[in-house]
Protein backbone atom coordinates (compact mmCIF):
# COMPACT_ATOMS: atom_id res chain seq x y z
CA UNK A 1 0.00 0.00 0.00
CA UNK A 2 0.93 3.54 -0.42
CA UNK A 3 1.46 6.13 1.88
CA UNK A 4 0.14 8.80 -0.38
CA UNK A 5 -3.05 10.06 0.07
CA UNK A 6 -6.07 9.75 -2.29
CA UNK A 7 -7.09 12.67 -3.97
CA UNK A 8 -9.51 13.38 -5.76
CA UNK A 9 -9.33 13.94 -9.47
CA UNK A 10 -9.95 18.24 -8.56
CA UNK A 11 -7.83 18.40 -5.87
CA UNK A 12 -5.10 16.37 -7.68
CA UNK A 13 -5.54 18.86 -10.88
CA UNK A 14 -5.42 21.89 -7.98
CA UNK A 15 -2.42 20.76 -7.11
CA UNK A 16 -0.89 20.60 -10.80
CA UNK A 17 -1.65 24.15 -11.10
CA UNK A 18 -0.28 25.53 -8.00
CA UNK A 19 3.13 23.97 -8.87
CA UNK A 20 3.07 25.28 -12.42
CA UNK A 21 2.21 28.70 -11.42
CA UNK A 22 4.95 28.51 -8.19
CA UNK A 23 7.50 26.94 -11.04
CA UNK A 24 6.62 30.10 -13.16
CA UNK A 25 6.98 32.54 -10.95
CA UNK A 26 10.26 31.62 -10.41
CA UNK A 27 11.43 31.24 -13.87
CA UNK A 28 10.07 34.82 -14.56
CA UNK A 29 11.98 35.86 -11.20
CA UNK A 30 15.07 35.25 -14.06
CA UNK A 31 13.33 37.16 -16.49
CA UNK A 32 12.23 40.33 -14.50
CA UNK A 33 13.62 43.89 -13.88
CA UNK A 34 14.80 43.83 -10.43
CA UNK A 35 15.26 46.76 -7.59
CA UNK A 36 17.19 44.83 -5.66
CA UNK A 37 17.67 47.37 -2.04
CA UNK A 38 20.43 45.37 -0.78
CA UNK A 39 22.50 42.18 -1.30
CA UNK A 40 20.11 39.70 -0.51
CA UNK A 41 17.37 40.85 -2.75
CA UNK A 42 19.47 40.40 -5.43
CA UNK A 43 19.52 36.57 -4.60
CA UNK A 44 17.32 34.46 -7.59
CA UNK A 45 14.30 33.07 -6.07
CA UNK A 46 15.32 34.88 -2.74
CA UNK A 47 12.01 35.50 -2.09
CA UNK A 48 10.48 31.99 -2.59
CA UNK A 49 13.59 30.42 -0.61
CA UNK A 50 12.85 33.08 2.15
CA UNK A 51 9.21 32.24 2.36
CA UNK A 52 9.33 28.48 2.66
CA UNK A 53 12.39 28.90 5.34
CA UNK A 54 9.78 31.60 7.38
CA UNK A 55 6.82 28.50 7.32
CA UNK A 56 9.21 26.29 8.49
CA UNK A 57 10.34 28.41 11.38
CA UNK A 58 6.75 29.21 12.06
CA UNK A 59 5.32 25.42 11.70
CA UNK A 60 9.09 24.66 14.84
CA UNK A 61 7.82 27.83 16.74
CA UNK A 62 4.58 26.92 16.77
CA UNK A 63 5.25 23.56 18.13
CA UNK A 64 7.57 24.58 20.75
CA UNK A 65 4.72 26.87 22.08
CA UNK A 66 2.28 24.58 22.04
CA UNK A 67 4.23 22.18 24.38
CA UNK A 68 5.09 24.76 26.87
CA UNK A 69 1.72 26.69 26.94
CA UNK A 70 -0.89 23.15 26.31
CA UNK A 71 -2.60 22.27 29.73
CA UNK A 72 -3.83 18.83 30.68
CA UNK A 73 -7.48 18.01 29.21
CA UNK A 74 -9.19 18.53 32.77
CA UNK A 75 -7.63 21.65 33.64
CA UNK A 76 -10.42 23.87 34.05
CA UNK A 77 -12.82 20.91 35.95
CA UNK A 78 -10.16 20.69 38.69
CA UNK A 79 -10.06 24.72 39.11
CA UNK A 80 -13.92 24.94 39.29
CA UNK A 81 -14.54 22.27 42.31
Amino acid sequence: MSDRPNLGPKVRKGLIVFYVLCAGLVVLDFFGLRHAENSLDAVYGFYAIYGFVACVVLVVVATAMRRLVMRDEDYYELHEK
